[in-house]
């Protein structure tokens, strides 16, 4: 497609509310973390892994684990949430603020890419006794 050559009205919607094709056989839970895997394109609960693009939070239970690829949909949520904090190797602290997280499951992060073995799961935006804040 060419360059526009005269003023275009750009459709806009506020990036924080999305929707995806869940996976054959997965069930994801309200609150989890959610990857979309850059394999199949669609969406699951987060897992250690480094195909997973952090997508946001589930809204609501999205339950295909009897159905085929997109049967269901995940609504998702973009922002700031708490998540659990890894162990104690893998801590993430208050220096790690404005820095990647990385996913351990659908539910913890990490300060480190596990040698590789994890996506991104956001920016650390605060660290406090109930875990870690990750703004998606």
């Amino acid at each position: 497609m060419a360059a526009i050559t005269a003023d275009r009205n750009t459709p806009i919607r506020a990036a924080e509310d999305f929707e995806y094709p869940v996976d054959a056989g997965k069930k994801i839970y309200a609150g989890a973390l959610v990857v979309v895997d850059t394999v199949d394109n669609l969406a699951k609960p987060a897992v250690t892994a480094t195909t997973g693009r952090c997508v946001g939070v589930a809204q609501a239970l999205a339950d295909n684990s009897a159905g085929a690829d997109g049967d269901v949909t995940v609504k998702v949520r973009r922002g700031c949430f708490l998540f659990k904090n890894s162990a104690a190797g893998d801590l993430v602290d208050l220096g790690d603020v404005g820095l990647d997280c990385y996913i351990v499951d659908d539910q913890t992060v990490a300060k480190t890419n596990g040698t590789n073995t994890r996506s991104v799961a956001g920016k650390v935006r605060d660290v406090d006794a109930d875990g870690v804040w990750v703004e998606i």
